[in-house]
């Protein structure tokens, strides 16, 4: 995997599970505590607006960086939403790593009174955003702490969305979810393979340049992997247990095997930053101390 198997590890928390302020805070100071490298929050109706949780976050925290995981670009006007961002930068002292996605779930678009595109016109949209941020970035006042821009992350699994990051990101993020008719999939380690693979064909030169990032659905410690594995196969149904134990975004076992897990994540597919949900914050502080 070329340099990438050589990229230092750097480790995430998306924090989804806090609505009072309090709650906040103690996340993203026990996160920073822990370790932990970024601390994110997501964007969707009915959780706190990120903007705004991101700058208390800065205020209670001095060391981690703050992101977006991932702003639904759709819902913002590019011009104001370059406000937004280079004021936050400011505001978390530059700080701030920018996630950008098209977003995916219809039911907030209805809500918004907004209309649900179809994919491609939401990858076009999302590259017609980040042209504009960019553009904007460079005549804004005041402008953002970093320059030219805060890191820009793009994640998804399709070929369109991965080109655009493989073409335009600082960090290209592997969700290893495609959404069927049926509801969504999770792609196995050879899937991940070929989707790396095409984002270093896309990216050419800068593939090197690049950090890859992997959003892991579910870290389970556990002296027993295959009874946990057993478990995990009942709650997914129609699946089974060797399947799920392949899947690069499920991190089974014991904190030893967790942590070997994750080196062979790296030398295979490049990808040395990792996030996990917030509900894993402490276990998987566990499993990356023994990677430092």
């Amino acid at each position: 995997m070329a340099d990438n198997e050589h990229k230092p590890f750097r480790f995430g928390v998306n924090l989804m599970r806090f609505t009072t302020r309090d709650e906040l805070v103690d996340r993203a100071r026990e996160a920073e505590r822990l370790g932990y490298d970024v601390v994110c929050v997501p964007d969707h109706l009915g959780v706190s607006a990120p903007f705004p949780a991101l700058a208390l976050a800065a205020q209670v925290t001095s060391r981690v960086r703050l992101g977006t995981f991932v702003l639904n670009a759709a819902f913002y006007n590019p011009v104001l939403l370059a406000r937004d961002v280079a004021s936050t930068d400011q505001l978390v002292d530059g700080r701030l790593d920018l996630g950008l996605g098209t977003g995916y779930v219809k039911e907030e678009f209805d809500a918004a009174g907004i209309p649900f595109p179809s994919p491609g016109a939401r990858i076009d949209h999302l590259r017609h955003t980040i042209a504009e941020l960019r553009r904007t970035f460079a005549e804004l006042e005041p402008a953002p702490a970093q320059r030219p821009a805060p890191p820009l992350l793009l994640g998804g699994h399709g070929d369109r969305m991965l080109r655009l990051a493989a073409r335009e990101a600082d960090i290209v993020g592997f969700t290893g979810i495609s959404f069927q008719p049926s509801g969504p999939v999770l792609a196995d380690a050879d899937e991940l393979d070929e989707r790396v693979e095409f984002v270093r064909k896309a990216a050419g030169e800068r593939a090197d340049e690049l950090e890859y990032n992997l959003l892991v659905q579910r870290v389970v410690v556990t002296d027993d992997r295959r009874a946990a594995l057993d478990d995990l196969a009942r709650e997914f149904g129609e699946v089974s247990a060797e399947w799920l134990g392949r899947l690069p975004y499920l991190l089974v076992g014991t904190l030893d095997e967790i942590a070997e897990q994750l080196r062979a994540h790296r030398a295979r597919y490049g990808i040395s930053y990792f996030t996990v949900l917030d509900d894993g914050l402490a276990d998987f502080a566990a499993v990356f101390e023994r990677l430092r």
